[in-house]
């Protein structure tokens, strides 16, 4: 009985078990609906492509502002946060171990909180009546008459997310590279400056960087999924979904939309599926810029 439980299958069925329940069976389940009508009561109705050519052709929302939407956010929060992951994880691992611990965890807790900050700071913020902190600041400083409904604008409500956003991207990514940083061999600096390094720019690019290929990779991968899956920022902020001129809506919102809201989750499918190809196209981009080469 002992041998039989110190098989292999013990330790990573548990593992193949959940991907599959949460991840596989979702996938197919959804393609296969994203080529139905289905309205959650009635029996999925095969419609062939008529979802995704009218999400591509007939669909404005989706064309002209979630599509447009996601995109800029994406390639701005993505990069950016991906950007302070490194050179934040970069700065704390020349402190001592103890602040390092302190300001690791002060760093990550935004990404655990995000949910409850965004009424408990984020809203409070940009309140769009006198008693919110920036509109009072404003009025009192004179740059303004009257209080700026920051929430629910179509001029602010995309760079405030994006704030938000970066403001919680310190997440699992960053404490990958972080750990990387840590477990450099410290003797690969140490040769560097005597074969003629000079500075800590030549340090990052030609030690530490290539030294931690694969938390660079995973932080970059955490990173392009978690921008793209983002849709409950605008919605929380603005308090409706769809947001104020769709000026915050995202996919994931367009999915909410259509899913549950209207119950037409066969074109919620179609939306989904091509939500799941953008990601996987850039993370394949992402995994042969950073990968190991053969």
């Amino acid at each position: 009985m002992t041998r039989r439980m110190n098989h292999p299958a013990w330790f990573f069925g548990p593992y193949v078990l959940l991907f599959l329940t949460f991840i596989v069976i979702p996938v197919i389940l959804a393609i296969v609906l994203s080529f139905t009508y289905f309205n959650t009561i009635e029996t999925p109705e095969p419609v062939g492509l008529r979802n995704y050519v009218e999400l591509l052709t007939r669909d404005e929302v989706f064309m002209q502002y979630v599509l447009p939407n996601t995109i800029r956010f994406a390639f701005i929060v993505g990069p950016v946060g991906y950007m302070m992951s490194f050179l934040l994880a970069w700065i704390l691992a020349q402190v001592p171990h103890k602040v390092r611990t302190i300001f690791a965890i002060i760093l990550y807790s935004p990404s655990m909180t995000a949910g409850i900050a965004m009424f408990v700071v984020w809203r409070v913020l940009f309140s769009g009546d006198q008693s919110g902190y920036l509109n009072s600041l404003l009025l009192n400083w004179g740059f303004i008459q009257e209080p700026i409904q920051f929430l629910t604008s179509p001029q602010y409500l995309m760079n405030i997310m994006i704030v938000v956003s970066l403001w919680a991207s310190m997440g699992v990514g960053f404490l990958a590279m972080l750990a990387g940083i840590l477990n450099i061999d410290q003797t690969l600096y140490e040769a560097a400056y005597i074969d003629g390094m000079r500075n800590r720019w030549q340090e990052i690019f030609y030690i530490t960087i290539p030294s931690m290929k694969p938390q660079m990779l995973f932080g970059a991968v955490m990173a392009v999924v978690g921008t793209f899956q983002v849709g409950a920022i605008g919605v929380q902020l603005s308090g409706a979904n769809p947001t104020p001129q769709y000026a915050g809506q995202l996919m994931v919102n367009h999915i909410e939309d259509y899913g549950f809201i209207r119950y037409l989750m066969g074109y919620a499918s179609a939306v989904s599926v091509v939500l799941l190809l953008m990601i996987y196209g850039i993370s394949k981009v992402t995994f042969n810029l950073l990968g190991e080469k053969n």
